[in-house]
Protein backbone atom coordinates (compact mmCIF):
# COMPACT_ATOMS: atom_id res chain seq x y z
CA UNK A 1 0.00 0.00 0.00
CA UNK A 2 0.99 3.28 -0.75
CA UNK A 3 1.68 5.94 2.30
CA UNK A 4 -0.80 8.71 1.94
CA UNK A 5 2.42 11.31 1.45
CA UNK A 6 4.50 9.54 -1.12
CA UNK A 7 0.31 9.90 -3.12
CA UNK A 8 0.53 13.17 -2.34
CA UNK A 9 3.82 13.41 -4.00
CA UNK A 10 3.17 11.81 -6.71
CA UNK A 11 -0.03 14.05 -7.47
CA UNK A 12 1.87 16.57 -7.22
CA UNK A 13 4.48 15.94 -9.99
CA UNK A 14 2.05 14.68 -12.29
CA UNK A 15 0.13 18.14 -12.10
CA UNK A 16 3.41 19.78 -12.43
CA UNK A 17 4.09 18.32 -15.45
CA UNK A 18 1.13 18.72 -16.66
CA UNK A 19 1.10 22.30 -16.90
CA UNK A 20 4.28 22.09 -17.88
CA UNK A 21 3.44 20.13 -20.98
CA UNK A 22 -0.24 21.72 -22.03
CA UNK A 23 -0.30 25.28 -20.29
CA UNK A 24 1.32 27.41 -22.47
CA UNK A 25 1.78 30.29 -20.12
CA UNK A 26 3.64 28.07 -17.81
CA UNK A 27 5.67 26.26 -20.73
CA UNK A 28 9.56 27.69 -21.38
CA UNK A 29 9.23 29.49 -24.63
CA UNK A 30 11.55 28.28 -27.29
CA UNK A 31 14.22 30.18 -28.31
CA UNK A 32 15.04 31.88 -31.24
CA UNK A 33 18.25 29.78 -33.11
CA UNK A 34 20.31 32.02 -34.86
CA UNK A 35 23.53 32.01 -37.44
CA UNK A 36 25.00 35.08 -37.40
CA UNK A 37 27.50 35.86 -40.02
CA UNK A 38 29.68 38.45 -39.60
CA UNK A 39 32.86 40.73 -40.64
CA UNK A 40 33.20 42.33 -37.26
CA UNK A 41 33.54 45.84 -37.22
CA UNK A 42 32.10 48.09 -34.73
CA UNK A 43 29.05 47.96 -35.72
CA UNK A 44 28.63 43.75 -36.17
CA UNK A 45 29.96 44.10 -32.54
CA UNK A 46 27.14 45.89 -31.37
CA UNK A 47 25.03 43.23 -33.25
CA UNK A 48 26.51 40.66 -31.44
CA UNK A 49 26.19 41.98 -28.06
CA UNK A 50 22.65 42.71 -28.63
CA UNK A 51 21.99 38.68 -29.33
CA UNK A 52 24.05 37.24 -26.60
CA UNK A 53 21.77 39.85 -24.07
CA UNK A 54 18.54 38.65 -25.41
CA UNK A 55 17.42 35.56 -23.48
CA UNK A 56 15.37 34.68 -25.77
CA UNK A 57 17.79 33.79 -28.00
CA UNK A 58 20.61 30.74 -29.20
CA UNK A 59 23.73 31.50 -31.26
CA UNK A 60 24.20 28.18 -32.95
CA UNK A 61 27.52 29.66 -34.04
CA UNK A 62 29.23 32.72 -35.70
CA UNK A 63 30.37 32.81 -38.82
CA UNK A 64 33.22 34.63 -40.37
CA UNK A 65 33.92 36.73 -43.36
CA UNK A 66 36.21 38.85 -45.45
CA UNK A 67 34.97 42.79 -45.02
CA UNK A 68 35.41 45.50 -42.84
CA UNK A 69 38.92 44.42 -42.10
CA UNK A 70 40.97 41.24 -43.70
CA UNK A 71 39.51 38.16 -42.70
CA UNK A 72 42.08 37.42 -39.59
CA UNK A 73 41.07 40.54 -37.47
CA UNK A 74 37.29 39.60 -38.34
CA UNK A 75 38.11 36.25 -36.66
CA UNK A 76 40.38 37.76 -33.90
CA UNK A 77 37.33 40.62 -33.45
CA UNK A 78 34.89 38.04 -32.87
CA UNK A 79 36.33 36.55 -30.75
CA UNK A 80 37.17 39.76 -28.41
CA UNK A 81 33.59 40.51 -28.63
CA UNK A 82 32.47 37.00 -26.89
CA UNK A 83 35.37 37.51 -24.20
CA UNK A 84 34.09 40.65 -22.85
CA UNK A 85 30.68 39.33 -22.58
CA UNK A 86 31.77 36.13 -21.23
CA UNK A 87 30.50 33.67 -24.11
CA UNK A 88 33.54 32.12 -25.17
CA UNK A 89 31.60 28.85 -25.58
CA UNK A 90 29.88 30.56 -28.84
CA UNK A 91 31.48 28.49 -31.30
CA UNK A 92 33.52 30.58 -33.93
CA UNK A 93 33.83 29.67 -37.76
CA UNK A 94 36.64 30.84 -40.54
CA UNK A 95 35.00 31.33 -43.52
CA UNK A 96 35.71 33.09 -46.94
CA UNK A 97 38.95 35.61 -47.06
CA UNK A 98 38.07 37.27 -50.60
CA UNK A 99 35.38 37.68 -52.95
CA UNK A 100 33.96 35.01 -55.29
CA UNK A 101 35.10 36.99 -58.50
CA UNK A 102 35.43 40.64 -57.57
CA UNK A 103 38.97 42.14 -56.19
CA UNK A 104 39.38 41.55 -52.65
CA UNK A 105 38.42 44.55 -51.08
CA UNK A 106 37.38 45.28 -47.17
CA UNK A 107 36.27 48.70 -45.97
CA UNK A 108 39.67 50.70 -45.43
CA UNK A 109 40.28 51.80 -42.23
CA UNK A 110 36.34 53.24 -41.01
CA UNK A 111 36.31 51.15 -38.01
CA UNK A 112 40.25 51.33 -37.66
CA UNK A 113 42.60 49.37 -39.20
CA UNK A 114 41.72 46.04 -37.22
CA UNK A 115 38.43 46.55 -37.52
CA UNK A 116 37.73 47.86 -33.94
CA UNK A 117 38.81 51.02 -33.85
CA UNK A 118 43.01 50.22 -33.36
CA UNK A 119 42.52 49.79 -29.75
CA UNK A 120 45.38 47.52 -28.20
CA UNK A 121 44.32 44.64 -26.55
CA UNK A 122 46.83 42.20 -25.31
CA UNK A 123 44.74 39.74 -23.65
CA UNK A 124 42.47 39.19 -26.56
CA UNK A 125 41.67 35.50 -27.34
CA UNK A 126 44.34 33.28 -29.57
CA UNK A 127 42.67 31.56 -32.79
CA UNK A 128 43.42 28.36 -30.90
CA UNK A 129 39.61 28.89 -30.22
CA UNK A 130 38.04 28.73 -33.65
CA UNK A 131 36.72 25.74 -34.84
CA UNK A 132 38.20 23.38 -37.07
CA UNK A 133 35.12 23.37 -39.20
CA UNK A 134 34.93 26.06 -41.77
CA UNK A 135 31.96 28.23 -42.24
CA UNK A 136 30.35 27.25 -44.74
CA UNK A 137 30.08 23.47 -43.63
CA UNK A 138 29.26 24.80 -40.54
CA UNK A 139 26.23 26.27 -41.80
CA UNK A 140 25.25 23.76 -44.20
CA UNK A 141 25.51 21.48 -41.03
CA UNK A 142 23.74 23.44 -38.09
CA UNK A 143 21.20 23.75 -40.38
CA UNK A 144 20.23 20.74 -41.74
CA UNK A 145 20.67 19.72 -37.77
CA UNK A 146 17.77 22.56 -36.48
CA UNK A 147 15.66 22.39 -40.21
CA UNK A 148 12.84 24.65 -40.06
CA UNK A 149 13.96 26.60 -36.96
CA UNK A 150 17.25 28.84 -38.03
CA UNK A 151 17.17 32.34 -39.05
CA UNK A 152 20.40 33.77 -40.70
CA UNK A 153 21.63 37.23 -40.22
CA UNK A 154 24.14 38.82 -42.50
CA UNK A 155 25.68 41.45 -41.52
CA UNK A 156 29.28 41.07 -44.00
CA UNK A 157 28.98 40.18 -47.71
CA UNK A 158 27.76 37.14 -48.27
CA UNK A 159 30.24 35.26 -49.57
CA UNK A 160 29.50 32.43 -47.47
CA UNK A 161 25.97 32.35 -47.94
CA UNK A 162 26.84 32.25 -51.81
CA UNK A 163 28.99 29.27 -51.11
CA UNK A 164 26.72 27.56 -49.32
CA UNK A 165 23.77 27.32 -51.55
CA UNK A 166 25.74 26.25 -54.15
CA UNK A 167 26.98 23.54 -51.57
CA UNK A 168 23.83 22.64 -50.91
CA UNK A 169 21.11 23.83 -53.40
CA UNK A 170 18.48 23.09 -50.76
CA UNK A 171 19.77 25.42 -47.48
CA UNK A 172 17.33 28.20 -47.92
CA UNK A 173 14.31 25.67 -48.04
CA UNK A 174 15.41 24.94 -44.42
CA UNK A 175 15.79 28.14 -43.12
CA UNK A 176 12.98 30.00 -40.65
CA UNK A 177 14.52 33.02 -42.53
CA UNK A 178 17.16 35.46 -43.70
CA UNK A 179 17.72 38.94 -42.33
CA UNK A 180 20.50 40.97 -44.03
CA UNK A 181 22.23 44.32 -43.43
CA UNK A 182 23.04 45.17 -47.30
CA UNK A 183 22.06 46.77 -50.30
CA UNK A 184 20.15 50.04 -51.37
CA UNK A 185 16.91 50.69 -52.53
CA UNK A 186 17.45 54.16 -53.51
CA UNK A 187 20.60 53.75 -55.03
CA UNK A 188 22.26 56.29 -52.70
CA UNK A 189 25.80 54.52 -52.16
CA UNK A 190 28.17 54.68 -49.31
CA UNK A 191 31.16 53.01 -51.18
CA UNK A 192 30.40 53.71 -54.82
CA UNK A 193 28.11 56.36 -56.37
CA UNK A 194 25.45 53.71 -56.36
CA UNK A 195 26.32 50.88 -54.07
CA UNK A 196 26.12 50.19 -50.64
CA UNK A 197 29.51 48.39 -48.86
CA UNK A 198 28.32 44.40 -48.28
CA UNK A 199 26.94 44.35 -51.94
CA UNK A 200 29.88 46.15 -53.51
CA UNK A 201 32.07 43.64 -51.48
CA UNK A 202 31.01 40.72 -53.65
CA UNK A 203 28.30 41.53 -56.22
CA UNK A 204 28.36 37.80 -57.57
CA UNK A 205 27.50 36.47 -54.36
CA UNK A 206 24.79 39.52 -52.90
CA UNK A 207 23.40 37.98 -56.81
CA UNK A 208 23.20 34.57 -55.53
CA UNK A 209 21.45 34.97 -52.49
CA UNK A 210 19.08 37.69 -53.73
CA UNK A 211 18.46 35.17 -56.54
CA UNK A 212 18.50 31.60 -54.56
CA UNK A 213 17.36 31.93 -50.64
CA UNK A 214 13.88 31.88 -51.32
CA UNK A 215 13.15 31.33 -47.68
CA UNK A 216 11.61 34.74 -46.10
CA UNK A 217 14.26 37.14 -46.38
CA UNK A 218 14.28 40.47 -45.01
CA UNK A 219 16.53 43.30 -45.89
CA UNK A 220 18.03 46.31 -43.93
CA UNK A 221 19.27 48.63 -46.53
CA UNK A 222 21.57 51.25 -46.10
CA UNK A 223 19.42 54.15 -46.76
CA UNK A 224 16.95 52.84 -43.85
CA UNK A 225 19.74 52.48 -41.10
CA UNK A 226 20.29 56.18 -41.93
CA UNK A 227 16.71 57.22 -41.75
CA UNK A 228 16.00 55.51 -38.68
CA UNK A 229 19.73 56.54 -36.94
CA UNK A 230 19.62 57.31 -33.32
CA UNK A 231 20.54 60.97 -31.61
CA UNK A 232 23.46 61.40 -30.45
CA UNK A 233 22.75 62.14 -26.75
CA UNK A 234 21.44 58.94 -26.95
CA UNK A 235 24.70 57.08 -27.70
CA UNK A 236 26.51 59.41 -24.83
CA UNK A 237 23.89 57.82 -22.36
CA UNK A 238 24.22 54.38 -23.67
CA UNK A 239 27.93 54.38 -23.28
CA UNK A 240 28.14 55.93 -19.78
CA UNK A 241 26.78 52.75 -18.14
CA UNK A 242 28.67 51.81 -15.54
CA UNK A 243 29.96 48.32 -16.92
CA UNK A 244 32.94 46.47 -18.82
CA UNK A 245 31.13 45.95 -21.97
CA UNK A 246 30.14 49.33 -22.06
CA UNK A 247 33.64 50.12 -21.20
CA UNK A 248 34.89 48.00 -24.00
CA UNK A 249 31.96 49.68 -27.22
CA UNK A 250 33.51 53.44 -26.21
CA UNK A 251 36.87 52.67 -26.39
CA UNK A 252 36.31 50.62 -29.71
CA UNK A 253 33.19 52.85 -31.14
CA UNK A 254 35.76 56.32 -30.40
CA UNK A 255 37.62 56.43 -33.82
CA UNK A 256 34.49 55.11 -35.91
CA UNK A 257 32.20 57.63 -34.34
CA UNK A 258 35.01 60.62 -34.75
CA UNK A 259 34.26 59.90 -38.45
CA UNK A 260 30.56 60.36 -38.37
CA UNK A 261 30.17 62.88 -36.83
CA UNK A 262 32.30 65.23 -39.42
CA UNK A 263 31.14 67.00 -41.53
CA UNK A 264 32.08 65.72 -44.43
CA UNK A 265 30.70 61.88 -43.16
CA UNK A 266 27.16 63.31 -42.84
CA UNK A 267 27.16 64.82 -45.86
CA UNK A 268 28.27 61.37 -47.56
CA UNK A 269 25.21 59.34 -46.85
CA UNK A 270 22.91 61.65 -47.87
CA UNK A 271 19.85 60.64 -45.94
CA UNK A 272 19.58 60.71 -42.13
CA UNK A 273 22.32 62.02 -39.50
CA UNK A 274 23.14 60.76 -35.96
CA UNK A 275 24.13 57.67 -34.30
CA UNK A 276 23.27 54.73 -36.73
CA UNK A 277 24.43 51.45 -35.72
CA UNK A 278 24.16 49.24 -39.31
CA UNK A 279 24.65 45.89 -38.53
CA UNK A 280 22.12 45.99 -35.15
CA UNK A 281 18.90 46.60 -37.26
CA UNK A 282 19.12 43.72 -38.90
CA UNK A 283 19.82 41.67 -36.27
CA UNK A 284 17.81 43.40 -33.85
CA UNK A 285 14.52 42.70 -36.25
CA UNK A 286 15.22 39.32 -36.35
CA UNK A 287 15.36 38.72 -32.67
CA UNK A 288 11.70 40.49 -32.49
CA UNK A 289 9.49 40.93 -35.08
CA UNK A 290 7.42 43.72 -33.92
CA UNK A 291 10.52 46.01 -33.98
CA UNK A 292 9.56 47.02 -37.55
CA UNK A 293 6.99 48.85 -37.79
CA UNK A 294 6.56 49.90 -41.60
CA UNK A 295 7.82 47.41 -44.63
CA UNK A 296 7.15 46.78 -48.55
CA UNK A 297 7.28 43.52 -50.25
CA UNK A 298 9.30 43.57 -53.57
CA UNK A 299 11.30 41.64 -56.02
CA UNK A 300 14.71 42.22 -55.77
CA UNK A 301 18.39 41.56 -57.65
CA UNK A 302 21.55 42.69 -57.80
CA UNK A 303 23.21 44.64 -60.81
CA UNK A 304 26.15 42.92 -62.41
CA UNK A 305 27.26 45.43 -65.20
CA UNK A 306 28.05 49.30 -65.25
CA UNK A 307 31.01 51.48 -64.06
CA UNK A 308 28.67 53.12 -61.44
CA UNK A 309 25.79 50.69 -61.04
CA UNK A 310 27.75 47.40 -60.00
CA UNK A 311 27.07 46.04 -56.84
CA UNK A 312 23.56 47.91 -56.98
CA UNK A 313 20.34 46.55 -55.30
CA UNK A 314 17.66 46.66 -57.88
CA UNK A 315 14.44 46.71 -56.86
CA UNK A 316 11.75 45.90 -59.02
CA UNK A 317 8.58 47.81 -58.76
CA UNK A 318 7.14 47.27 -62.26
CA UNK A 319 7.77 43.39 -61.73
CA UNK A 320 9.86 43.44 -65.06
CA UNK A 321 12.33 40.77 -63.20
CA UNK A 322 9.24 38.39 -63.36
CA UNK A 323 10.47 36.77 -59.89
CA UNK A 324 8.17 34.92 -57.86
CA UNK A 325 9.94 35.30 -54.53
CA UNK A 326 9.60 38.60 -53.26
CA UNK A 327 12.05 40.32 -50.22
CA UNK A 328 10.71 42.53 -47.47
CA UNK A 329 12.61 45.54 -47.58
CA UNK A 330 12.50 47.43 -43.98
CA UNK A 331 11.49 50.96 -44.22
CA UNK A 332 10.71 52.38 -40.17
CA UNK A 333 11.87 50.84 -36.97
CA UNK A 334 10.33 51.38 -33.34
CA UNK A 335 13.10 53.69 -32.27
CA UNK A 336 12.33 52.80 -28.39
CA UNK A 337 12.66 49.41 -28.87
CA UNK A 338 15.47 49.26 -30.84
CA UNK A 339 17.25 51.41 -27.65
CA UNK A 340 16.15 49.24 -25.12
CA UNK A 341 17.89 46.37 -26.95
CA UNK A 342 21.14 48.24 -27.11
CA UNK A 343 20.73 49.88 -23.40
CA UNK A 344 20.47 45.78 -22.64
CA UNK A 345 23.34 44.89 -24.41
CA UNK A 346 25.61 46.64 -22.37
CA UNK A 347 24.43 46.15 -18.66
Amino acid sequence: MVPDHVRGMKCALLETITLQVFNPVVQHRMKKKLIIDVDTGVDDAMAIMVALANPDVEILGITCCHGNTPLENVLKNTLRVLKVCNRLDIPVYRGCSKPLLARKQHAGDYHGKDGLGDVPDPDAPGLDLLQKKNAVQAMIKLVKENAGEVILVATAPLTNLAVAVQLDPSLPKKLKALYIMGGNSESRGNTTVCGEFNFVADPEAAYIVLDRYTCPTYISTWEFTCRNSLSWSFCDTWLAQCTQKAEFMKKISNLSRMKAQSADYQKEITAGTGFNSCDVYALAAAIDDTLITESEEVAVAVELEGTYTRGMMVVDYIQKLKKDHKAIIMKKVDLEKLKQMLTNALK
